[in-house]
């Protein structure tokens, strides 16, 4: 097999792994693509990406180009000579000048099972919509919003406690390991693209904070699925008001479905140390770990013990408080 010259492009740590795969693999990584530093942290000191401190690591070229619409950036990625680019989770469009200028293309890991969840949250919204399997497709991008063509897929199941921060977990793992063997491919020539069924795609919306608030009507399996995909973020979350009258919102993070007796949707229905039960549309979660405003994540054991007088029986937890039953 002949190495190849790539150009890599990626932003988060999801995309330095990938990079690191490269880097280890026979191939020659000639340029890694990234956005500029951002301010983070409390001071605001501007902070390199994960992937510009691996490639930085390793002594590799690297780009911040602010987009490709100058003809100097054109030029400059031109001048690499590459063989193809890897892009992943790179956050910028490629206009179709830069995706013609590698010999071999450009080539995408996109985080669903294609033509399923094309979009910005392929990940959350295959949990949250209660797929059975998920996994990566390596792509020959277009201009299109990942409608290129289909290169190589490799699946891994859904498992009844994933969270989108596991399956990410799973798919960076899955993912350079796909991304390896389609370079493979391409490399001896010896591969094939497969055309995306338009009318079977889904699309994967970016995720928005108003997304994370609990409706108790929707079923035991959708809100725990909910909470599950929004993990690490947004997180879903839910009104409750204290004696008081003064409302707090709180975070769940970490819940299960139980068999329990009928009540309104959003109704206490138990409170000890096996944790909070609030009745749904159907059935009911046990609230297990949760988080206050201001506080770290705790058992709902541990809450218990210093909040009881905010969890109790027959409380409604939807914003309002509601007589005991």
């Amino acid at each position: 097999m002949q190495p190849l010259n790539i150009i890599f492009a990626g932003t988060p740590d999801f995309a330095a792994q990938h990079l690191q795969a490269l880097i280890d693999s026979p191939h020659n990584v000639v340029a890694v693509y990234c956005p500029p530093d951002k301010p983070a942290g409390r001071g605001k000191k501007l902070t390199a990406c994960a992937t510009k401190q691996l490639a930085l690591a390793h002594d590799l070229f690297v780009e911040q180009p602010v987009n490709f619409k100058s003809e100097e950036a054109q030029h400059q990625l031109a001048q690499y000579n590459a063989d193809v680019m890897v892009v992943v989770a790179y956050g910028l469009l490629l206009p179709k000048v830069i995706l013609d200028t590698p010999r071999l293309g450009c080539i995408n890991v996109h985080g669903s099972l294609l033509p399923l969840w094309r979009g910005a949250a392929p990940i959350q919204r295959s949990l949250e919509a209660g797929d059975a399997e998920t996994g990566v497709t390596i792509m020959q991008m277009d201009v299109g919003l990942d409608t290129g063509d289909m290169i190589l897929k490799a699946s891994c199941p859904i498992e009844s406690k994933d969270t989108s921060a596991s399956l990410y977990e799973k798919l960076a793992a899955l993912g350079p390991r796909a991304l390896i063997e389609t370079l493979a491919k391409m490399a001896s020539g010896d591969y094939s693209k497969e055309p995306q069924q338009d009318d079977l795609s889904t699309y994967a919306a970016k995720l928005d904070k108003s997304d994370a608030t609990i409706d108790w009507q929707l079923t035991a399996k959708v809100i725990d699925r909910k909470i599950r995909a929004y993990i690490p973020w947004p997180v879903t979350q839910f009104t409750l008001t204290d004696s008081d009258q003064k409302q707090h919102k709180i975070r769940i993070w970490q819940a299960s479905i139980v068999e329990a007796q009928s009540a309104p949707a959003g109704t206490i229905i138990q409170a000890d140390k096996h944790g909070i039960v609030v009745s749904t549309g159907d059935q009911a979660i046990r609230l297990e770990s949760l988080q206050l405003p201001g506080k770290k994540a705790m058992s709902a054991a541990d809450i218990l013990n210093g909040r009881s007088d905010w969890f109790i029986v027959g409380q409604q937890i939807t914003g309002t408080l509601c007589q005991p039953m």
